[in-house]
């Protein structure tokens, strides 16, 4: 086996879902047709009780596990493994009739009334209370059944609750930070703007709607805040499973991009990350090759919370979703192209929201591998069956992982201080979307990037890109000169190191704390364009690059200049500039442009990196999953026509047809080659 291997048990790849028996308890045929369509499709995996507390606890201290103790039994002797959900996720009507101090608070300071899901308080100790007892328990009647192989800690985490519980926890959460200083924590925040003086941590409220949010340093002490409790309570439920049964792995899904919680701090309580995708296929503002790409971007976020082991994919939609703006079906094809995707990016699994539609309420149009015609004729019901036979035959890819070479720099703090600074527009800032446009121009050339925080280790990297790291980690401009220094190739933006991790700005010239060294240069302006606004850069070889949104006024220290602007009263002065430092070269461009206008800058670094490039047609992704007995190149094809793709050597693990020379793929087609053991 695979040190890396998610699952012994099932020795392979997992292909499963959310299944909800408890909804149809009263229907024994349709329990067991289930298990029969299961094995149809490839199903190797069910998750259970997602949202069911109300089935396992009708009344408080009542308790029936019957029903799941005969599921999961049935399952496994069927071949079907069980990840086992704590019911978190949704309190029953009887606890919060019981307890109201569990329902949370908005940011009005209005408590909610009892209903949705995402919706307890983190702090509250009744709710932590009741929790500990229905997870002890299942651990308890459960954790040693042999077809039990994973905990899913609730579901999706996220929310802010303003209780004054949580109000409580975040003044202590604040003094303990601060040292019970609050003239550090005065001055950390620069209080003494807008009269704002704290005189006790107690004085201390929470960014209410109609309260304090002009103060960067609050509201990004209660994002900080907001991870760390939410993340307190994930370890509460996880602690009670692990002294129950401590050898059973955990995990809670994650969502794409999602900015009210920082992952990558949360992913070091879990044993594997999993997360819930569901892209806007066939949408009307990009291709579907796009949509793909953005797709890997989210995949690839996800595998660097723990590069050391695959993720999962614990939803994805095997058809529709009922929550877009618009609900498109897939198209043929694209439901296998999607699925493995996921695992060329480095999922060892792949699982559904949902495997039969429920008959009523919010998510009855959700889709699903089972419609409501009940029957394994659709369209939808074959696809994923297709994925099924798909996954049996990448079975020896369970267990490999992606190994580069690159990586982008991508902090959740970052982020949050970017959208909340009162600088350039609101409009175009577009933090999420500069990175994910430069980090597909080298998925165009083959080249995979890992996606990390700036204070990560950069030992196993040899190509950097840092767009907008407005803000630096402690530690992380000497992480960033060390990489250059031993050969690293790295290029940073313009609104690079404007602010600590207290979003106080650095004096002495942009960008701060060491980093003017590490570039050669000093920002001394930024100028925002409107959108009729436009300027170029003229490069050495007189191509031009167009400016769009933003362009900073350099003053050169040390840096060779490679690209100056050709308009304004910054004409003729520095737009890209890059500096010998070390063994290795820094690149600084003041400048948003196309990524695509850039291309030939990624092709020059990656060149000195010495990283291989193979261009691809467009559409086309490559990626590569690497393991103790070899490699796997998947080529998959976003576009709907054929594609040839030129030097290309391997055994198609999906068709077991020899390549050599020249790959053709039809449209939405997927190969997956077995490569020589080097």
């Amino acid at each position: 086996m695979e040190k890396n291997m998610l699952f012994s048990q099932v020795k392979g790849l997992v292909h499963g879902g959310d299944y909800n028996p408890d909804q149809w308890l009263d229907r024994p045929d349709i329990l067991a047709e289930d298990i029969r369509l299961m094995k149809k499709a490839g199903i190797n995996s069910a998750t259970l009780g997602v949202f069911s507390w109300s089935a396992y606890e009708p009344e408080e201290g009542e308790f029936h596990f019957e029903w799941l103790e005969e599921m999961i039994e049935n399952l496994y002797q069927n071949g079907i493994y069980t990840v086992l959900s704590t019911p978190s996720g949704a309190r029953p009507a009887w606890l919060d009739a019981a307890y109201p101090e569990a329902m949370r608070v908005d940011n009005r300071g209005l408590r909610n009334h009892h209903g949705v899901r995402h919706n307890h308080c983190m702090s509250s100790p009744k709710y932590r209370e009741k929790v500990g007892i229905i997870d002890r328990k299942l651990a308890e009647r459960f954790g040693s059944h042999p077809g039990v192989i994973m905990y899913h800690i609730s579901n999706e985490l996220g929310g802010e609750c303003y209780c004054p519980l949580c109000v409580k926890r975040f003044q202590e959460y604040l003094a303990e930070k601060y040292d019970h200083d609050i003239e550090k924590l005065n001055r950390a925040w620069w209080t003494s703007f807008w009269s704002h003086h704290y005189n006790r941590f107690e004085q201390i409220e929470p960014p209410f709607q109609n309260g304090e949010t002009s103060v960067m340093g609050l509201n990004m002490e209660w994002k900080r805040f907001t991870t760390w409790n939410m993340n307190d309570f994930m370890k509460h439920e996880i602690n009670t499973l692990r002294s129950v049964t401590p050898d059973i792995p955990v995990t809670t899904n994650f969502m794409r991009l999602f900015d009210g919680l920082d992952y990558r701090k949360m992913a070091l309580e879990l044993d594997a990350v999993s997360w819930d995708n569901y892209p806007f296929f066939h949408n009307d503002w990009e291709t579907l090759a796009d949509t793909l790409a953005d797709t890997a971007f989210q995949h690839t976020v996800m595998r660097g919370y723990k590069r050391e082991k695959p993720f999962m994919v614990m939803e994805s939609a095997p058809g529709l979703v009922n929550w877009h703006k618009y609900n498109k079906l897939k198209r043929p094809g694209v439901h296998k192209l999607a699925c493995l995707q996921a695992i060329a990016c480095g999922s060892d699994t792949v699982q559904y929201f949902q495997w039969r539609k429920g008959r009523g309420s919010y998510e009855q149009y959700h889709g699903a591998v089972v419609d409501h015609i009940g029957t394994d004729d659709t369209r939808v019901f074959r696809e994923v069956a297709e994925v099924g036979e798909a996954m049996k035959k990448l079975a020896p890819v369970a267990g490999t992982l992606v190994k580069t070479r690159a990586a982008m720099l991508f902090d959740w703090d970052n982020r949050m201080a970017i959208r909340d600074a009162r600088a350039l527009s609101d409009e175009t800032k577009q933090y999420e979307d500069t990175c994910i446009g430069i980090w597909k121009q080298f998925l165009k050339l083959g080249v995979e990037m890992d996606i990390i925080g700036s204070d990560e280790d950069l030992s196993r990297y040899d190509l950097v890109v840092a767009p907008m790291l407005y803000m630096v980690q402690k530690g992380a401009a000497e992480n960033l000169k060390r990489f250059v220094e031993r050969g690293g190739q790295l290029l940073a933006t313009y609104f690079t190191g404007y602010v600590d991790t207290e979003q106080l700005c650095f004096l002495g010239g942009f960008p701060g704390d060491g980093l003017s060294e590490l570039f050669g240069i000093v920002s001394e302006e930024i100028d925002t364009y409107y959108p009729s606004d436009r300027n170029h850069i003229r490069l050495e070889d007189g191509s031009l690059w167009e400016v769009v949104d933003y362009a900073e006024v350099l003053r050169v220290k040390d840096a060779k200049v490679l690209a100056e602007y050709t308009e304004d009263y910054y004409a003729d002065t520095a737009a890209l500039t890059c500096k010998e430092y070390g063994r290795g070269k820094a690149y600084y461009m003041a400048a948003r442009v196309k990524p695509e206008e850039m291309m030939p800058l990624f092709e020059k670094m990656l060149a000195d990196a010495q990283i291989p490039v193979k261009k691809l047609p467009e559409g086309v992704e490559l990626h590569v999953r690497t393991g103790e007995e070899g490699a796997y190149a998947f080529y998959l094809n976003g576009s709907p026509e054929t594609v040839e793709i030129a030097d290309v050597e391997g055994v198609d693990m999906l068709t077991g047809a020899g390549i050599q020379g020249t790959l053709t793929l039809p449209g939405y087609g997927v190969a997956v080659l077995a490569l020589a053991k080097q």
